[in-house]
């Protein structure tokens, strides 16, 4: 790791601009507003279209993981668009530790940074590995607590987004009435000082009774999951808004949730004690944020299954639980066994049709992801699972034609079997020891 680089420090923090890549629009509003509340000039870049990749590919080897290459573009467009001072903004670039976008892309960035002229642009490490120091960026505990909360409201939102999405009598009620809460409560966490968990639970029924009220027309539609690499599944700029052409195309989409991948990080951690002796200590510290984490899960689903009829989310033990036999829990580069968890969970919840996305080249991707295809559907017979590469080569004409592929092998399968699609059960936590 690169000792030499420029740090964030307490005197930046009064004026300058810190801008943030797109990924999850809902998530990463409600995450920043927290840091928003301590005095952070924050901003998320929403910039979109081939610029930003050919920006990114004129900065960085073509050969570059196209997360990395979007991130990079994304990040010098900005800077080049005359929108900010050059001298007066830094980059946040979000990290986990593991051995591919969590260690190296900050290195690739501040590269691409000095080549276009920006070498003084600071670049922060939005982590909890301690890999880099930034004396004008603390992580600290009540952050985390409200950037948890902001999480779980965010998956909320949209998985209730998609679920009413592909059957809404007026088209964008269900994006506008998620736009509206996520604002409201942006504004709620800038102005509570206490967060009150009372107040989250109230706020979780008045959001499920708001989208109860929505105009839908539940007719039969396939019902198609997306999985993969963290930011092409999430990142409209990264898989060429492949949500929205499922949901033209006639599908319901359905997303694992971001809590789902920090439960992940927190859980291999735990198995690195329990593997190799290391970090015992630390790994019961994380014990506990995995209990909390799932139990706040737990109530979430409580109050869906009392307020409504949503799909609501399966927990994460469960999840765990699913790869055994298949792919082991110490198989943890990028998504690792979580990508495959996600697969045979969609599979369990009665959701067949799946979408594997990955950047090209992506090799712990192609193991977890494509390389496990073949053996869960040797397993799991009816499952019509695709992967969809993406980088800067690749038509979206060829992804689109391989989807609506799928989508008619799927819409075969729901012809064939009209059987009802079952409700994930509510199981408890399996004991675990750290």
């Amino acid at each position: 790791m690169d000792n030499n680089y420029i740090q964030f420090t307490k005197e930046m923090k009064k004026d300058y601009t810190i801008l943030v890549p797109n990924m999850l629009p809902m998530h990463f509003e409600l995450i920043l507003q927290v840091m928003r509340n301590y005095g952070y000039k924050i901003e998320l870049l929403r910039t979109d279209g081939r610029e930003i990749a050919d920006t990114g590919l004129k900065y960085v080897h073509n050969d570059t993981c196209y997360p990395a290459l979007l991130v990079i573009g994304q990040f010098i467009d900005a800077i080049k668009s005359g929108k900010y001072d050059p001298h007066k903004v830094a980059l946040l670039l979000f990290q986990t530790g593991g051995g591919c976008r969590a260690s190296n892309y900050i290195s690739l960035l501040r590269k691409a940074l000095a080549k276009a002229g920006y070498g003084y642009v600071p670049v922060i490490s939005f982590s909890f590995s301690g890999l880099e120091k930034h004396p004008g960026w603390k992580m600290d505990i009540p952050k985390i607590h409200r950037m948890m909360y902001g999480i779980l409201y965010a998956d909320l939102l949209m998985s209730l987004v998609n679920q009413c999405k592909p059957y809404e009598v007026h088209t964008g009620d269900a994006q506008a009435l998620a736009d509206r809460w996520t604002h409201d409560l942006a504004n709620e966490m800038y102005h509570t000082r206490v967060l009150s968990y009372k107040k989250v639970k109230e706020n979780y029924r008045k959001i499920l009774r708001d989208f109860n009220k929505l105009e839908v027309v539940r007719t039969k539609k396939p019902k198609v999951g997306i999985v993969g690499e963290i930011f092409v599944k999430y990142s409209p700029l990264g898989n060429n808004r492949l949500e929205e052409f499922l949901v033209r195309e006639g599908a319901e989409v359905i997303i694992p949730g971001l809590l789902d991948f920090c439960l992940y990080v927190v859980y291999n951690n735990m198995e690195d004690a329990r593997l190799y002796g290391i970090h015992k200590l630390l790994a019961k510290v994380y014990g506990v944020a995995y209990r909390f984490f799932n139990k706040k899960v737990s109530d979430l689903i409580d109050i869906m299954q009392e307020e409504s009829d949503f799909r609501t989310p399966t927990p994460f033990p469960h999840t765990a639980s699913l790869v055994e036999g298949c792919i082991h829990h110490g198989t943890k580069m990028g998504e690792g066994w979580l990508l495959t968890a996600e697969m045979l969970e969609l599979a369990d919840s009665g959701i067949n049709n799946i979408v594997c996305t990955q950047p090209f080249g992506c090799l712990p991707n192609h193991i977890c992801g494509k390389g496990m295809m073949k053996p869960i559907k040797e397993k799991l017979p009816n499952v019509n699972i695709v992967a969809i590469d993406y980088d800067p080569g690749a038509t979206q004409v060829n992804q689109e034609n391989r989807l609506k592929l799928m989508l008619a092998n799927a819409r075969d399968a729901e012809e064939a079997s009209p059987v009802p699609v079952p409700q994930p059960e509510k199981i408890k936590e399996p004991a675990l020891s750290v």
